[in-house]
């Protein structure tokens, strides 16, 4: 049986993953993962946000000379667009967010992290 963690959120410093169930002995390699992660780059949702990312997993753990060891496989996708955001905040005495689940706050009201 496969499980798949993952932790981070869009606007956070990386994304990290953990693949519990692989067997040992399959390839697996960083240019591998980086063909799916562009493909993945030129689809939905594709514009000014996907220009500033361009997503590299760094294989952490479970993978050594491109095959999997049998142990839990972790990966690391930074996120570069962080500083972009951190900037953008600190620039705007509002946010609306009308296609998020975080709540928009007062018009006018300053905060030091709008997504709190």
């Amino acid at each position: 049986m496969l499980r798949f963690l993952t932790a981070g959120e869009s606007h956070g410093q990386a994304l990290v993953a953990i693949l519990e169930g692989c067997p040992a002995d399959l390839p697996l390699t960083e240019k591998e993962i980086a063909l799916d992660l562009a493909r993945r780059q030129g689809g939905h949702g594709r514009g000014g946000r996907m220009k500033i990312e361009s997503d590299h997993a760094t294989l952490l753990s479970g993978v050594r000379h491109g095959k999997t060891i049998g142990s839990p496989i972790a990966l690391l996708i930074p996120n570069k667009s962080t500083t972009f955001f951190e900037k953008a905040f600190t620039q705007v005495d509002c946010l609306l967010t009308p296609t998020s689940p975080t709540v928009a706050f007062k018009l006018g009201e300053k905060m030091d992290d709008p997504l709190t």
